[in-house]
């Protein structure tokens, strides 16, 4: 598998470099770094820390995503997923998690909160049209297909 380089610059002198758990794995974890625990509300929201900051290459993008065993163990999740840190950001990064569990989520320093997932990405070049191609679908928007097993066509 090839390697994107990133640049990282530790913003607090206890922050963990990501992780990737297994050779085949996509995205790498994604460690707290918390001066003391955090307890995260059902419902809630909160901005994790993560004590880094990073150089991503022109081109492409990290998204932060959940991590699937949190979030089916305890309901916390990320808020905006996938969540997006663009080439030319520079702060430090924080993890935007919600609660959707029914128990507070106790948070402490070290804990794997997020998985980082590098992208290539391309911009969009605008081109206005009096009108677009035809298709099948045409305007069919949220449930025009159906929700019922598919129908080969």
């Amino acid at each position: 598998m090839s390697k994107v380089p990133v640049r990282f610059c530790r913003q607090h002198a206890s922050a963990q470099v990501p992780v990737y758990m297994s050779e085949g794995a996509a995205g790498c974890d994604v460690f707290a770094c918390v001066e003391a625990p955090i307890t995260i509300a059902p419902g809630a929201r909160y901005a994790i820390p993560t004590g880094l900051s990073v150089e991503i290459p022109s081109g492409y993008e990290i998204q932060v995503r959940p991590r699937s065993g949190l979030a089916l163990k305890k309901g916390l999740t990320v808020v905006n997923a996938p969540g997006t840190i663009d080439s030319d950001y520079r702060g430090e990064v924080k993890i935007l998690v919600i609660n959707l569990g029914q128990e507070p989520v106790e948070v402490v320093h070290g804990d794997r909160v997020a998985q980082f997932v590098v992208q290539r990405v391309e911009q969009i070049e605008w081109i206005a049209q009096e009108a677009l191609s035809e298709t099948a679908r045409g305007v069919g928007g949220f449930g025009s297909t159906g929700v019922t097993q598919a129908q080969p066509t």
